[in-house]
């Protein structure tokens, strides 16, 4: 309820999910943070991963992007939360050559 109530949640599908970020502040749901998320398909460490380059990517400035196509890695800005849209469960903002992750804007 505390997460909910920080970070303005209203959408019924979201309560008692979300992470987000307000202000400066990265806010982490403990319900994510323990037990990750059903629509992740990685470990409840690699989706802490995920939970903190996202937010923190909000406050370098980045938006949410969607899914670059099927079966590509999704990007950290996409909300996958909320599914992954064809997409494989990604963690991080870079591959391992360095290439930044992206996919379409999300407005």
């Amino acid at each position: 309820k505390t997460t909910d109530s920080l970070c303005d949640v209203e959408t019924p599908e979201l309560i008692g999910e979300t992470n987000c970020s307000t202000g400066h502040t990265v806010v982490v749901n403990l319900k994510r943070w323990q037990e990750g998320s059903p629509q992740f398909s990685g470990s409840p460490e690699e989706y802490r991963a995920l939970i903190v380059n996202h937010e923190v990517g909000h406050e370098l400035g980045r938006g949410h992007e969607s899914c670059p196509g099927p079966g590509q890695p999704a990007p950290a800005m996409m909300q996958q939360i909320k599914g992954l849209l064809g997409c494989k469960s990604n963690a991080w903002p870079y591959d391992s050559n360095g290439t930044y992750l992206s996919g379409p804007s999300v407005l």
